[in-house]
């Protein structure tokens, strides 16, 4: 009756390239407490409307929604808490001094665990799409699999 572990987690924000045109891609540590890691390996988490935000020199996911651990008595997590992300002092001055610019943010991409079990985060420097450039992504993709259905035939 137990749930699970998944051995190869990989939680995806598609949303986030349909929105946003991704220009540089990072992967942070995320500090967790025990229970989020647990849903986490069960593959209870999700990424939409999530994003990034500093406060104060650090930067903290916010949104990100980890369901609450099944198994867990009353030392559960909360679902919808801030969460540290952890990436050296050079990524983040960098990170940070891009953000300030007009036009440019951070966005959760994909959650997955690495191979020693840690969990890690994604994230992705981000400039928001017009929506003529959507309607573009959403012709192109509709073009590619014309294609390719084409090409199986």
């Amino acid at each position: 009756m137990g749930l699970k572990p998944q051995t190869n987690v990989n939680i995806k924000n598609k949303k986030a390239y349909f929105e946003f045109e991704i220009l540089d891609k990072y992967v942070a540590g995320i500090q967790l407490q025990g229970t989020e890691i647990k849903s986490i390996r069960t593959g209870k988490a999700g990424l939409v409307d999530s994003y990034c935000q500093f406060f104060s020199g650090e930067l903290y996911v916010k949104n990100l929604h980890i369901a609450e651990y099944f198994f867990a008595s009353i030392n559960n997590h909360e679902a919808k808490r801030e969460r540290k992300l952890l990436l050296n002092k050079k990524e983040l001055l960098k990170l940070e001094r891009k953000t300030k610019e007009t036009g440019f943010t951070l966005v959760p991409l994909r959650l997955f665990l690495n191979n020693n079990g840690l969990a890690k985060l994604e994230i992705g420097l981000a400039r928001g799409k017009k929506t003529y450039d959507k309607r573009e992504t959403l012709k192109h993709n509709d073009a590619k699999r014309d294609m390719d259905r084409a090409m199986k035939f």
